[in-house]
């Protein structure tokens, strides 16, 4: 079923896709398709037929109309489709499975060493993802959550590899989408010099892993991955995300949309440089935020940090004009209401020098706790299918 929603993706069929997702188990009638989408009573009719013969759309009830007889409703089948997230950071591995309404049904962590040779990470990548996907699919069908003993879960992971059961036999997985610190080619699926791993320069990691796995793979950056989630949960307008943990960088999302750059690589954000001559940071140039900012996290100032990050924020709000700041990362995790209040203090400073101290941008935590990122891997499959803006 995957493969079979990705082959009938179309502008039209994603709108009606969409309102479906939106419309909940009380469903929505095809006169109320028609009406919101703009298009016309028998396009619709003809997209819901298709989607309803291929398994993503199914009667919901009916419900009184002003005038006739009774309205048939639709709802999505959320189980008909899934897609996998994989948040591949320097030193841990998580993985989820997500199904058409982007809930978790399966989540998988390990420990994972992004120095190691390529070989050896994409192993391990493989067989979590293999061994997530059947856990949760395998004995049902690829339509049902089986959530299995979290130990026992533990205990089969170390018979499992990679070679197993290709993922394209699981009819309803739609792909893989894999998050992971830049800089890298998100069009490409190519890392470039991913900082502190010189070593993975070049490395085609979509086109690899999609060859192990037997199914699409898309890849892009940790905190883009992170914002479009947020964006697809109903952060609207233009906000940065910004993502403090083993290294610092930012999603962006300007007029709804994730802001990549022409090459794909914008949201570099803790290579800004805020000293001159600065402490050396692994990317070569010296004073970076990044640099500023994990040394004081590493000596346990908090508020220091915490200042560094605001800095850079409010570089970020004078240039980009944004609406919200949102932060988070395992470090933010570790002490939110020191980062929230120290990132906003700058913000407020910034605001009241400038006259508008009643305009201050505000800033929170992101929803989604830790698993933010992994959910927002998920979404990079997902959110096209449903015509969503930043895909």
């Amino acid at each position: 079923m995957g493969a079979n929603l990705l082959a009938v993706r179309s502008h039209n069929t994603a709108l009606v896709l969409d309102l479906l997702r939106g419309a909940g188990a009380e469903g929505i009638s095809r006169l109320e398709l028609a009406e919101r989408t703009g298009l016309t009573p028998q396009a619709v009719s003809k997209i819901t037929a298709r989607l309803r013969e291929e398994g993503f759309a199914a009667e919901a009830g009916r419900r009184a109309s002003t005038g006739g007889k009774p309205r048939t409703v639709l709802r999505l089948v959320p189980e008909a489709g899934h897609a996998v997230g994989v948040h591949l950071d320097r030193d841990e591995l998580r993985v989820v499975l997500v199904d058409l309404d982007g809930a978790v049904v399966g989540e998988r962590r390990g420990v994972v060493d992004l120095g190691g040779d390529a070989e050896t990470v994409l192993g391990l990548v493989a067989g979590e993802v293999t061994g997530l996907v059947e856990e949760v699919l395998g004995s049902r069908g690829g339509g049902e959550d089986r959530r299995g003993d979290e130990d026992e879960g533990e205990d089969r992971r170390e018979d499992e590899g990679d070679g197993g059961r290709e993922l394209g036999e699981f009819g309803s997985l739609l792909g893989v989408g894999v998050a992971l610190p830049g800089p890298l080619d998100h069009a490409r699926g190519v890392l470039h010099r991913v900082t502190g791993f010189p070593e993975w320069e070049g490395f085609p990691l979509r086109d690899a892993l999609a060859e192990r796995l037997g199914v699409p793979v898309v890849v892009d950056k940790d905190t883009n991955a992170a914002a479009l989630g947020l964006s697809v949960r109903g952060e609207g307008g233009s906000f940065a995300y910004l993502h403090l943990g083993t290294g610092l960088g930012a999603g962006l999302v300007i007029g709804g949309r994730v802001h990549r750059g022409t090459r794909t690589g914008a949201g570099e954000f803790g290579h800004q440089v805020i000293q001159l001559d600065g402490p050396p940071c692994e990317c070569g140039d010296r004073g970076c935020m990044e640099a500023l900012c994990l040394a004081a996290v590493a000596r346990g100032e908090a508020e220091e940090a915490a200042r560094v990050l605001g800095v850079g924020a409010g570089n970020l709000v004078g240039l980009l004009d944004i609406d919200l700041v949102l932060l988070g990362g395992r470090t933010i995790a570790s002490a939110p209401e020191a980062y929230v209040h120290g990132v906003a203090e700058v913000l407020a400073a910034r605001a009241r020098r400038e006259g508008l101290p009643g305009e201050t941008v505000p800033v929170r935590v992101a929803p989604g706790g830790e698993r933010g990122v992994a959910e927002g891997a998920a979404q990079l499959l997902l959110a096209p299918v449903f015509g969503r803006a930043g895909s």
